[in-house]
Formats: structure tokens, C-alpha cells, sequence
């Protein structure tokens, strides 16, 4: 269990003058965590003040879904890792039941506005419902797992420019998260877009106070995932009163370094991902390549580090640390982790068929339902 380590945003009264906390439950498969994820917890959170988050196993999720990207171990992990969490329920019941609520003393449970179906087409969160323990919150517009994984399958880069979308990447998509039969709203794809308000709403806000280490890392933190948190961790480690600024390059210099169709996820997409870190204070969006002197007296840095992975030269062929290493602040981490963003799209690639017709599958029950629901329309006009 993991106390909520940054921006607050309790909702009601938070166990001051006497009354109880709220506690509040999510739950769901948090394969492959995403900012959208982040918000439903965030929105979640600020209704109460103590939120619970189940997560459901890799039994269950193949069961009802299809096979997870990542293991229930790396899910715990990146859940835990969310700062408006403050607590996981591993091995959390695929269907919510009263009973999951009560055991956790939760007063409700909260999910987004887009509909969770069983192995044979049951609303999950039928039981809370219409006991009246369930509160809907909103989907991020312009994510979904499904999107991501479309990207990963295509060398375009048209996901991260702002250039007319590849009509190959548009056509791809469209197939991958649509059945024979139409399109389901929940299972779709997307654009995101970016505002002060969301930034706003992800950031701590917090200034560096007296006394605190100030730590610089930089990179790409494309696809955010558990190798990153096992470095930002370890990081976090290496001082009492960490205060871990992130510099993000902007895509185009991600792309000059990493090549192909990265990144997967553009800068507006990866500031809110990294922003969601409990072990991160700040962003710095745009950051330049070399840390530069100008930088490090900027932010006070008192410690530059990277990771264990390759350091590209800058354009002129320099290396981006020099100044850091003159300065004698420079430090190599281990995360203990060999998790890549490379290596999770390969292995989104290698089952690549298997989430074709997990997608598929899961738009075809929620268009029985969308029908459904509408027939009820129907008979009540």
C-alpha cells in the first residue's frame, strides 16, 4: 500500500470535524496504463478521500478480454505508481460486486462513461448500480489502449505530427478497433488535445522548498511504463527530499535519436503520462537535447541522471551530459528493469492477430448492447 504522495484533491470533507472518510473504489485491467487511465483515477479520487484501485488479474482479463499486454506484476506496479492512488486490491474480481466494496469499505465505486462487458456481454457494474454505489465520471477524449496499440502496429508518423493523417494509418485503425458490424464510441480512436486546464489539473504545482535535492532526468518517456517507474523510483531513492524535474524532448528530436515511428505518443500525450508520476515534481516540456549550463543554474539542479541506456550524441556529435559530468553531478542509475518501449511493441507485435480479434470482440458486445439500449428507447416513445 502506497499513501498518495503528491497533488491532493479530496473531495469531501477529508476525515476533519468528525466525519468518516470517503472511500472510494476503481477498478479494471490497467494493461497498458495510459494518461486517460491516470484521469479516471484523478477524477475518481477527488470525490472522496481515499481511493482503493482493483486490478484484475491475468486469468480474468484473458478470460473475459483476450491477453494482456503486460503481466499483473508490472500493472500492480504502474497503478501503485499513479499519485492520486493510494492504495491497490490486487487480484481484484472482474465483476464488481457489493460484497468487493464492503470487504474494501468503500462507499461507491467509480468508472468512466463508456460501458464494461463480461465474457458473455453483462455489464460489470450492473450489481452497484442499482444498489446506487456506483458514480460515473468522465473518458478522456483522443486515448484508448486500442489507438496505441494501432500505432504500434504501423510505421507512421503520422500520430505525432500535424501534417494530414496517412490514409494507411486512418484505414488500419479504423479496422482495428471495428468489427464487420459498425463502430462502438467506447472502442474507437481518437485525437487528443491538449489544454492548460488538463496540464493544470495533473501538475503538483509544487515549488522546491528549502532543503530539497534537486534532481534532473530527460528523455523521450514515450508509452510511459513500468521500466520508467522502476528508474524514476530509484531516482527518487537517492535523496531524503527528492524533487525530480522531467525534461521531455519534443517529438521531432525524439524521432532524430530513436527513428522509426517514434515517438508513439506525442509531447502533449507524454507530459500528462509522466505528470501522473507520484515521483515526479515537475515537467519540462520541449526540453533541450544538452543539458546546458543555462538549465542546471535555472532549476537549481543539484544532480543529473540517466538511465542505463544508450546516449545518443547531440546533432554536432557532443555529448548532451557534458556539462553535468565538468560539474561532477552527473550519475548512471540502474532500474534493475530491461522493459523498453521498444520491446513492449514488440510484444504487442508478435500477438498482434490476438489483439485484432480481442478488439473486434469486444466491439461487437458493446454494439449488441448499444442496440439494445436503443430498442429500450424505442418501447418507452
Amino acid at each position: 500500500m502506497l499513501r498518495n504522495g503528491a497533488a491532493g484533491g479530496g473531495g469531501a470533507a477529508a476525515g476533519g470535524g468528525g466525519h468518516r472518510p470517503v472511500r472510494v473504489w476503481c477498478d479494471g485491467c490497467y494493461d497498458m496504463v495510459h494518461y486517460g487511465h491516470s484521469n479516471q483515477l484523478r477524477q475518481a479520487r477527488a470525490m472522496g478521500d481515499y481511493l482503493i484501485v482493483g486490478v484484475h488479474t491475468d486469468e480474468e482479463i484473458a478470460k473475459h478480454k483476450g491477453p494482456p499486454v503486460f503481466t499483473q506484476e508490472e500493472r500492480y506496479k504502474m497503478v501503485q505508481a499513479i499519485k492520486w492512488v493510494d492504495e491497490i486490491a490486487p487480484g481484484a474480481p472482474y465483476v464488481t460486486t457489493l460484497e468487493t466494496l464492503d470487504k474494501y469499505s468503500c462507499d461507491f465505486c467509480v468508472h468512466g462513461d463508456d460501458i464494461t462487458l463480461t465474457i458473455d456481454g453483462k455489464d460489470t457494474y450492473e450489481e452497484v448500480k442499482t444498489s446506487g454505489r456506483y458514480r460515473e465520471c468522465k473518458r478522456t477524449q483522443g486515448v484508448s489502449t486500442t489507438d496505441l496499440v494501432g500505432r504500434m502496429l504501423l510505421m507512421t508518423k503520422a500520430h505525432h505530427s500535424n501534417i494530414d493523417e496517412d490514409l494507411d494509418y486512418r484505414k488500419h485503425t479504423d479496422n482495428f478497433g471495428k468489427g464487420p458490424k459498425g463502430h462502438s464510441p467506447w472502442t474507437g480512436v481518437s485525437q487528443f488535445l491538449q489544454t492548460s486546464q488538463k496540464i493544470i489539473q495533473f501538475a503538483s504545482g509544487k515549488e522546491p522548498e528549502p532543503g530539497d535535492t534537486i534532481i534532473y532526468v530527460a528523455g523521450a518517456f514515450d508509452l510511459f511504463h513500468v521500466g520508467h517507474v522502476d528508474f524514476l523510483e530509484k531516482v527518487h531513492r537517492l535523496a531524503e527530499k527528492p524533487y525530480i524535474i522531467v525534461g521531455l524532448h519534443f517529438d521531432q528530436e525524439v524521432n532524430r535519436y530513436k527513428g522509426k515511428n517514434y515517438p508513439i505518443m506525442n509531447i502533449h500525450e507524454r507530459t500528462l503520462s509522466v505528470l501522473a508520476c507520484r515521483y515526479v515534481s515537475e515537467v519540462v516540456i520541449g526540453a533541450p537535447y544538452a543539458v546546458t549550463a543555462d538549465l542546471l543554474d535555472h532549476f537549481r539542479v543539484t544532480l543529473v541522471c540517466h538511465g542505463m541506456t544508450e546516449v545518443v550524441p547531440d546533432k554536432d556529435g557532443s555529448d548532451p551530459y557534458e556539462e553535468p559530468k565538468r560539474r561532477g553531478i552527473f550519475q548512471l542509475v540502474d532500474s534493475g528493469s530491461n522493459l523498453t518501449t521498444d520491446l513492449i511493441v514488440q510484444r504487442i507485435i508478435k500477438n498482434r492477430l490476438e489483439f485484432e480479434a480481442r478488439n473486434q470482440k469486444k466491439e461487437a458486445k458493446e454494439l449488441a448492447v448499444l442496440e439494445a439500449m436503443r430498442r429500450l428507447e424505442e418501447e418507452k416513445h
